[in-house]
Parts: structure tokens; C-alpha cells; sequence
């Protein structure tokens, strides 16, 4: 299986050139069925469209490609390529995410359980220095160190839906805004 370090290595600086942040470099799969999922983000907006998706793409195509005819393929088996952006309810894989998306319901997966418990759905407090602050239901206020997260991501709430209103229509046919009652979140 191929080295995420390093494939993250080779990634990220082609992200960054066209002014990206990446947010995930992950292999899926297996056998005749290899996936490399790439998520990246403009840092202003944290979406990409479409062409953003396209451009990134192919630079890594051309990186992986290269390395490919030099015989210093770093994934020795075929595999299929996917750009995207996180989406709405996207993986929180950096200690930031958890500062850019506090007061949003998050599904924790740990590596050590924390009163017996391995998942934790709460509500992301914060941070306190390399520990994320999460207010759970079941628990109260819990410190969990970045290190003992094996994976998070958003959970797809109503809150979180109004906070991530696309900042582009542009290639919608029509927009249709519905008006919901005001509920505490």
C-alpha cells in the first residue's frame, strides 16, 4: 500500500500553488477497485468548484505521471483518481477544523476509548491548546487529546446548512429559498 505522508508530501505543494489548503489525501479500496481521494479548499470560501477541482486534478496527474515514467511510482498498482471539495458534512482532519467549526455537531471516532466509549457525537466547544473541547450530551463537557482522534467529521445539521449557503449560484437553474421557523440550536 502506498505511503499517505508521502503522497500527502507530493500533493500538498500543487494544492498550494493554485491556492488551495488540502484537508485530505486518502486511499480507498482496494485491489482492482483503488481509489486516491484528494480534498482540497480555497481558504476564503472552503468549497472548490468544479474547474478548482479540474485544475487540481490534472497537476497531480502530471506529478503522479512523472514519477510514474521515472520508475518511482509511489502507488504501484492502478488506481482511480478523485478532486473533490469536503462537502457540507466534510471530515474535520486538521486541529483548525475544530476552531472554524465550533457551535456545529461533529461525530468523533477515537483511538483510546474515553469512558468507554470509542464514538462521541457533541457539539465542538473549541480548543484548548492540542485538545478539542466537545459538549456531549451524555457526558458534559469532554477534552479529547488531537491525538487519540482516528477521524471526525461534520454531522449534517440544519445550523450547519445555513452556515455553509453556497457563496456562488452561478450554473443553478433556479434557487427556491424556503423559509424555516426560527429554532434554538
Amino acid at each position: 500500500m502506498a505511503d499517505i505522508a508521502a503522497l500527502t508530501a507530493l500533493i500538498e505543494p500543487e494544492a498550494r500553488a493554485l491556492g488551495f489548503d488540502l484537508v485530505r489525501v486518502k486511499l480507498n479500496g482496494g485491489g482492482d477497485d483503488l481509489t486516491l481521494q484528494i480534498m482540497a479548499e480555497r481558504p476564503e470560501t472552503r468549497q472548490l468548484n468544479i474547474d478548482d477541482c479540474a485544475a487540481l486534478s490534472r497537476r497531480i496527474s502530471e506529478v503522479l505521471d512523472a514519477l510514474e515514467a521515472a520508475g518511482r511510482d509511489p502507488i504501484d498498482t492502478a488506481y482511480r483518481l478523485e478532486v473533490s471539495s469536503p462537502g457540507i458534512d466534510r471530515p474535520l482532519t486538521r486541529l483548525k477544523d475544530f476552531t472554524d467549526w465550533t457551535g456545529h455537531e461533529a461525530r468523533v471516532n477515537l483511538i483510546a476509548s474515553m469512558g468507554g466509549r470509542k464514538q462521541l457525537k457533541a457539539i465542538i466547544a473549541g480548543l484548548e491548546g492540542d485538545s478539542i473541547l466537545l459538549d456531549d450530551p451524555k457526558s458534559g463537557r469532554l477534552e479529547v487529546e488531537y491525538s487519540n482522534v482516528q477521524s471526525a467529521k461534520l454531522v449534517l445539521t440544519d445550523a450547519l446548512i445555513r452556515a455553509t449557503v453556497p457563496l456562488s449560484t452561478e450554473g443553478a437553474d433556479e434557487i427556491e429559498t424556503l423559509e424555516t421557523p426560527e429554532t434554538e440550536d
